[in-house]
């Protein structure tokens, strides 16, 4: 059998005469060097994809599923409880399956294939900038979680193989986390990242499945079989009372033999500082002070935000998909939707679910963490999260680099034609900022929280604004003297969903920037 290697031709390290940047997924508009023809105009010349049905309810599945499943029980904790982070799930999935309707309408309606080319195209320039300004953001956070996960995992591995617990002073030096990161980014990483192709990616999207996959089903089978060793926290939720200060508390309790569950209340002052020891004929409970893990008004539910937008993020690979369709027809394209969505919700919500039963307030942003670092199946979870994660972060960066390439082409002014020799300088420069830059951060940020907190708020533009701008827009160019009612109610739908993605946008990242990043 004949050796096949990834980038084994020189061409693919920069020294072929094309020097134009193919992001497939989130190609810039200024960088399309093919006109389109009257043929791909047409209605019929989009029935030319080749994806199936099924094919792209697999698609988009895999688009949405990703590393911020590992964050999801922190979330449940964040928003307050099992009840709170469903509620706020199935609220959001209306909105969410919306918006991707909304932009294969808007897709089909201007003829452009990307996200970016429709916001461009829908709305206008300034507009189309600022969106394939946050689309780099994103992507530029997004490779600084892939990174912190890296160094996760690899933290809970190298425990077992040393045979000794995490955090243990007198280390040896080549087991620290800021070495292990930088070096499995450097032999790994970097080099994956300068190609001017990813013809990888379709290896990338079988470990994402399968590694996303596994570790919902290591979550949940943790919960109903717990082994011995884990002691999870304590599990409270909230309900308020008749009085002003007075707070109805569930708790559980499992001990280490076994499990138990029981319901008892007590009514504590929001005041206290002090735990409580309820005794009751079968456990004993340990509530503690509400401020330590319940959020202390309804507004804080919305903390929740950022990890629950990052997850169910599809929306800006959901054109590209739409219109590889053997059929990109609306209709047929929001079953396609509906179905991914359901199947996302499924596995998010049995991760966020059963890993918030299974630790209480004490789990940690990354689910993995939680669980001991001799667990065989577990460790299997946390090497496939990292082989996903690896070549994760080169397809992110890929999509960043080709919108960082077309905002810099059309500043210059000059198509991608003109500047073939430049183009290998620019992008080896643009992967080493941007690695280095990535890099950097990801040795200083604790915990993937704190980064998903501040893209979550990006991803609730993709989701929320930038679809109801489209709608508003593609409505207001309807050229109608006397508007049907419906045309109001989608102008009014698209109005809530920009307020909505705004406020969402704003509130998060705020919060994120004045709690998480400078608390």
């Amino acid at each position: 059998m004949a050796q096949v290697s990834i980038n084994s031709d020189l061409g693919e390290w920069g020294f072929s005469t094309d020097a134009g940047e193919r992001a497939r997924l989130l190609q810039s508009p200024c960088v399309d060097t093919d006109p389109k023809n009257e043929e791909e105009a047409s209605p019929e010349g989009q029935s030319r994809g080749t994806t199936s049905t099924f094919g792209a309810i697999f698609i988009v599945v895999n688009a949405c599923l990703g590393a911020g499943l590992l964050n999801f029980p922190a979330a449940f904790s964040t928003a307050g409880g099992v009840a709170a982070g469903i509620t706020l799930q199935m609220s959001m999935l209306v909105f969410i399956i919306s918006g991707l309707v909304i932009l294969a309408y808007c897709s089909q309606a201007s003829n452009e294939r990307t996200y970016q080319e429709v916001v461009w195209a829908v709305c206008g320039k300034l507009t189309g900038v600022l969106c394939e300004v946050a689309i780099a953001i994103y992507t530029f956070g997004t490779c600084i979680a892939f990174l912190i996960i890296i160094g996760d995992q690899q933290d809970k591995i190298i425990a077992v193989m040393a045979k000794e617990p995490e955090g243990a002073g007198g280390n040896p030096w080549y087991t620290d986390r800021k070495f292990t990161i930088s070096l499995t980014a450097f032999l790994f990483i970097l080099p994956l990242s300068i190609p001017r192709e990813i013809g990888f990616q379709k290896y990338a999207s079988f470990l994402s499945v399968v590694g996303t996959w596994y570790v919902t089903a290591i979550v949940i089978i943790k919960y109903i079989w717990p082994d011995k060793e884990m002691t999870p926290g304590d599990i409270l939720t909230r309900k308020e009372a008749r009085g002003p200060h007075v707070f109805l508390l569930e708790g559980r309790m499992r001990t280490r033999d076994e499990r138990h569950f029981v319901t008892d209340t007590q009514q504590m002052s929001q005041r206290e500082t002090a735990p409580q020891v309820v005794e009751t004929a079968r456990v004993k409970l340990h509530i503690f002070p509400i401020r330590a893990h319940l959020p202390v008004s309804w507004m804080a539910v919305f903390n929740a935000m950022p990890t629950i937008c990052f997850g169910f993020q599809c929306h800006v690979s959901s054109v590209p998909i739409f219109n590889s369709m053997q059929r990109p027809e609306v209709k047929t394209w929001g079953g396609v939707v509906t179905a991914a969505m359901v199947i996302a919700l499924a596995v998010y919500m049995g991760t966020g679910v059963c890993g918030f039963l299974a630790f209480g307030a004490s789990v940690d942003p990354d689910v993995l963490l939680s669980y001991p670092s001799n667990d065989v199946a577990v460790a299997v979870a946390r090497a496939f999260i990292i082989l996903s994660v690896l070549s994760s972060y080169s397809i992110l960066h890929f999509c960043g680099r080709a919108v960082i390439e077309g905002l810099w082409l059309r500043y210059q002014g000059m198509p991608v034609e003109e500047d073939v020799g430049r183009e290998r300088r620019r992008r080896v420069l643009q992967t080493l900022v941007w690695f280095l830059l990535t890099l950097l951060l990801a040795l200083f940020i604790p915990d993937i929280g704190k980064v998903i907190s501040v893209i979550g708020g990006l991803a609730a533009c993709f989701i929320f604004v930038f679809p109801g701008l489209c709608l508003i827009q593609a409505k207001l160019s309807e050229m109608e003297e006397v508007k049907p009612a419906s045309w109001w109610v989608l102008v009014s739908y698209g109005v809530l969903l920009v307020t909505l993605g705004a406020f969402i946008f704003g509130q998060t990242t705020a919060n994120a920037i004045f709690v998480d990043l400078l608390a």
